[in-house]
């Protein structure tokens, strides 16, 4: 940028400059996420976005902002920060879809304590990963160096995103009835919650705590770094092959709190213990931490990391077009009458 630089704002801690080599750096990514519908390029002051209505009737616009939490603790002492991006994506998108909304475009918020252009370009690259698992566009975003608000070398990034689905086939659980099945959609392990309890669990203030390497033979850094997987093209592929009458994002509070947000009042999901292998970690934490099985149920993913409900009939045929989609999934469970909400047995 031509002539704009202040001795006086980089001595208080801001460097504007390198918030300009950062965009550089990242426009590349950037550009591998531009779809139909994309206006314009990183740098204005708003990202446009022209909605293709083509197909669809009565257009409804759904939204979803979140960030990664503590996870990113385990980035900043792995010095690892190119899938940390994938997480702030997918716990956006994956949240839009349990509607039927596909995601149209995405924007970040990344505050640093100093702006070095190089790790933030990482951070973005992985943003843009996420993009392009979930079929939508980066089309802006913003990076605010904040010094004195917190050390130089951590940060923090959240997001924010928008799909569009057809009033008519928005999934609002209307259909689920007794005998429905629920299918499970294999998790790539701890996704993004709770890892605050993670670290308690572990312990986890140092890198060395992290090098374990555990008995899959991965480290226990990799393991709970792996990110979150975006759920949205395999739920679109079957949502276009059948009805999906629930669908719930097991996110923070675990299956406990999210699977009945996806079901209406009178119903409960019956969970089927054994139905699937639960991952390692999830066994190690629990061993480890002493966490009693209500708890681990009622923070983690154990495993799933998103629930669909179909009909009985269509529930074999959903689990094989979900694997053809590069997604492991399993009939855990079904639906029955109550008022529990859930029950694991």
């Amino acid at each position: 940028m031509k002539n704009s630089f202040s001795e006086s704002y980089k001595a208080a801690g801001v460097d504007v400059t390198a918030g300009y080599e950062g965009v550089r750096l990242m426009k590349k990514d950037v550009e591998r996420t531009n779809i139909p519908g994309v206006l314009t390029g990183i740098g204005g002051f708003g990202g446009l976005f022209q909605l293709d209505l083509t197909d669809i009737k009565e257009p409804v616009l759904v939204s979803g902002t979140d960030g990664v939490g503590t996870k990113l603790k385990l980035a900043m002492l792995m010095d690892k920060h190119d899938t940390i991006g994938i997480d702030a994506v997918a716990m956006c998108v994956n949240d839009i879809i349990c509607c039927g909304a596909k995601p149209l475009y995405f924007l970040d918020y990344i505050a640093i304590g100093k702006n070095v252009p190089e790790k933030v370009a990482e951070i973005v690259k992985g943003v843009a990963d996420g993009c392009v698992q979930a079929g939508c566009a980066l089309i802006g975003g913003e990076t605010a160096e904040h010094p004195g608000m917190m050390p130089e070398d951590e940060y923090d990034i959240a997001g924010y995103s928008t799909g569009v689905v057809d009033k008519s086939k928005i999934v609002d659980n209307t259909k689920v009835k007794e005998g429905d099945i629920i299918i499970g959609l294999a998790s790539t392990g701890v996704h993004s919650n709770g890892f605050s309890l993670v670290r308690k669990i572990f312990d986890i203030n140092s890198v060395e705590v992290l090098e374990e390497v555990l008995p899959t033979g991965k480290t226990l850094g990799e393991t709970l770094l792996a990110p979150t997987k975006i759920y949205v093209k395999p739920v679109l592929a079957l949502l276009d092959k059948m009805e999906v009458k629930a669908i719930s994002h097991i996110t923070g509070g675990g299956f406990i709190e999210n699977v009945p947000r996806s079901l209406p009042d009178g119903y409960t999901a019956k969970i089927t213990k054994g139905s699937y292998d639960v991952p390692f970690i999830f066994k190690h934490m629990q061993e480890v931490g002493g966490i009693s099985e209500h708890d681990m149920y009622n923070t983690f993913n154990m495993g799933i990391g998103m629930i669909v409900v179909v009909d009985k009939d269509n529930a074999n045929d959903a689990v094989a077009l979900l694997k053809e989609q590069g997604v492991e999934s399993y009939c855990i469970g079904e639906i029955v009458k109550g008022e529990e909400g859930i029950i694991i047995e």
